[in-house]
């Protein structure tokens, strides 16, 4: 038979390495969800800066666009004209 000593010594070490774990595994978590936020913040802020300048490019590219299409209550024959006019010269 097994002294009680052995059995104590035992089940502290069983317990010891179960609250171990689990303390473990919390500051493993934590730092993966932290690196997760991180990762989501820094994308983010990538998106933001990528669709501002796709706006400017965007808002630059208006400003050259002349509406050829006589309909439209924007048009303006003199713009396209000089558009055409310096396209073929």
């Amino acid at each position: 038979m097994v002294s009680s000593t052995v059995n104590v010594v035992r089940y502290s070490a069983l317990l010891t390495g179960v609250f171990y774990g689990i303390l473990h595994r919390r500051t493993l978590q934590k730092a993966h969800d932290e690196d997760k936020r991180h990762h989501a913040l820094h994308e983010r802020e990538s998106l933001i800066a990528e669709a501002k300048e796709a706006w400017k490019r965007q808002k630059d590219s208006r400003k050259d666009d002349v509406i050829a299409d006589p309909d439209d209550p924007k048009f303006d024959l003199e713009k396209l004209l000089a558009k055409w006019e310096k396209e073929y010269q």
